[in-house]
């Protein structure tokens, strides 16, 4: 296999996944933004880095590649003029209001010599306390409110899922669901364009971070060769679904069919991942809400343009069907209790990282899931999550799949 993103299942044994080990960002989220930043709360780092460490040591035990975001995006800016590039892409992405502002950051940031420590500052985010008082300034600068950052933290990163998706060969470079996100895309762009593991690859990009509408990793699953599902979403626009199937076919990835699952728009159901994940050949681990009136449209490739079709019956037939299997097995978020199932799916009992078939990693602290996705015949590797889980997401959010072994046919 020469391909450096190779990524036709959600099942396959995973050889190679990408990691964020969560930073400073993190220490940059305080109570009054954060809704702005898309947390609930503020995990505690050092915890956090232990509980992250922890999956990371999980995935190597099971022989995966682990590698990290921030070394990969470092390693890309091989140049004094790629450090400049991305700097100045960086800061015109940063909603800085003023350019004596702006030209102090810049300043700041090109002051930094290693790459890495760059990159993670620019992860971090600059409060305005670390900056010297500006000795003249124009009517943007002087019109500041109290807000206390000069460039926003991107606390969101260790979800290294949704700023870009793999499928195929190709890469899914999205465009982000909120401003604060979409700066993150930018490391994607910097990584495939000039990474030395990528950039002589020829790697075919489906979507791209300046499209209009948006879209993100978590509602973005290759169920097999043939198939990629994606859902409509908080997240995730039904034209953005329409743009990158046309991308899929035109580029000649392989894949036959996209489906687009309509799932309900609110945080709870933030992406697909959080209430669907495949677990194995005919396995997935569902949160039961999403069973009653889900609406499944089939897109394919037609003479002139796309056919899409709205596929009406059960789940369970939908996925047998398009997977080619006589029934599938849906292992329910808390049991298929209600109360159970709203408190675990909320700390991501669905969202499981298959590393094998029938084989996934997950918290711990979702018991009942866990007993329920032993009891159907699945391997378990449990990590703690008690600080992770603050942001949202699970095993499944938090990794980046770039090489998966194929399926046996």
């Amino acid at each position: 296999m020469t391909q450096p993103i190779h990524v036709f299942s959600e099942i396959g044994r995973l050889k190679t996944v990408m990691l964020h080990r969560p930073g400073k960002e993190l220490e940059n989220l305080v109570p009054d933004y954060l809704e702005r930043l898309l947390f609930d709360d503020i995990p505690f780092l050092e915890q956090a880095q232990k509980e992250h460490d922890n999956f990371a040591n999980i995935l190597r035990e099971n022989d995966v590649e682990v590698v990290y975001l921030e070394d990969l995006a470092a390693e890309a800016l091989t140049s004094n003029e790629l450090r400049e590039q991305f700097v100045d892409e960086y800061l015109n992405e940063a909603s800085i209001k003023g350019s004596k502002r702006k030209a102090q950051l810049r300043e700041l940031l090109l002051s930094i010599k290693d790459n890495k420590e760059l990159i993670e500052k620019t992860m971090a985010g600059v409060q305005k306390a670390e900056l010297p008082e500006l000795k003249s300034k124009n009517l943007s600068d002087m019109v500041e409110s109290d807000y206390p950052f000069a460039i926003d933290p991107m606390p969101n990163l260790y979800f290294t899922r949704d700023p870009f998706a793999t499928m195929g060969n190709g890469v899914s470079l999205n465009h982000m669901y909120s401003v604060t996100r979409n700066r993150e895309t930018i490391y994607g762009k910097y990584i495939f364009s000039y990474h030395p593991r990528f950039k002589d690859a020829d790697i075919p990009m489906v979507y791209d971070r300046t499209e209009s509408t948006r879209i993100e990793g978590g509602d973005e699953l290759v169920l097999s060769k043939d198939i990629v599902a994606v859902g409509i979403s908080q997240r995730t626009d039904a034209a953005s679904i329409e743009k990158l199937a046309k991308n899929i076919f035109d580029k000649k990835l392989g894949f036959k069919k996209v489906l687009a699952f309509g799932i309900a728009n609110n945080r709870k159901f933030m992406h697909l991942d959080t209430v669907f994940t495949m677990v194995d050949y005919d396995k997935f681990s569902i949160h039961p809400e999403i069973e009653g009136g889900l609406t499944v449209y089939s897109i394919t490739e037609g003479e002139n343009g796309l056919d899409i079709v709205a596929e009406t019956d059960t789940l369970e037939h939908i996925l047998a069907k398009n997977l080619g299997v006589e029934q599938v097995t849906l292992i329910r978020c808390g049991g298929g209790n209600l109360t159970a199932a709203a408190r675990e799916q909320w700390n991501d009992g669905s969202n499981t990282l298959t590393i094998a078939p029938g084989e996934v990693v997950v918290y711990d602290r979702n018991t009942i899931t866990n007993k329920k996705l032993e009891e159907a015949g699945v391997k378990l590797h449990v990590m703690p999550g008690s600080e992770l889980v603050r942001g949202r997401g699970g095993p499944r959010c938090m990794s980046m799949p770039l090489v998966r072994e194929d399926l046996p046919k």
